[in-house]
């Protein structure tokens, strides 16, 4: 099967880290298509904890019990990467009522780029709403390995202090 004739998403982010929220997404939104592929983008606008290699084997090693993803990299529009993907639906998730207006203008411009491209929202689950890549970074040097459990993957626990100790 080809990828025009599978039902394939694109869920594009940062993941600087991936969080449990994110991994939370991709697990749910990989039951709704043959295929989800991570795309891991560059936001010039953060400063990245991260390289974008890092963040691609950390999302690669985060969701290797599942079995139709793919993690790439990308540069440039997300709209860009999800038609070069052969996909037509654009995965975003949500956490809380403060990502609604950005996304809704994200999304406007997206269909104005690109309108067939669809984008498909999910909203992470309760306990993960107020997880965010920024808040790990603000609290990493803080909090012991199992309280940063409690917000990623416990392969990126490790990644972190590796990060954190020049390591």
């Amino acid at each position: 099967m080809t990828t025009s004739e599978m039902r394939v998403a694109v869920y594009t982010g940062s993941f600087d880290p991936i969080t449990l929220g994110h991994l939370n997404v991709i697990e749910r939104g990989s039951r709704l298509v043959e295929k989800l592929i991570v795309g891991i983008g560059i936001n010039v606008e953060k400063q990245s904890m991260f390289t974008p290699e890092e963040r691609v084997e950390l999302v690669r090693r985060s969701t290797q019990n599942l079995t139709n993803i793919e993690v790439r990299s990308f540069t440039g529009l997300a709209v860009n990467f999800v038609r070069h993907c052969g996909a037509l639906v654009l995965l975003r998730g949500m956490r809380s009522l403060g990502d609604i207006e950005a996304e809704f203008t994200m999304t406007m411009a997206n269909r104005k780029l690109d309108p067939g491209i669809e984008t498909v929202f999910l909203m992470a689950d309760g306990q993960y709403s107020h997880i965010s890549s920024s808040l790990i970074k603000q609290i990493a040097a803080l909090a012991g390995d199992e309280e940063l459990a409690r917000f990623v993957p416990s392969e990126v626990v490790a990644a972190i202090r590796r990060k954190m100790t020049g390591g």
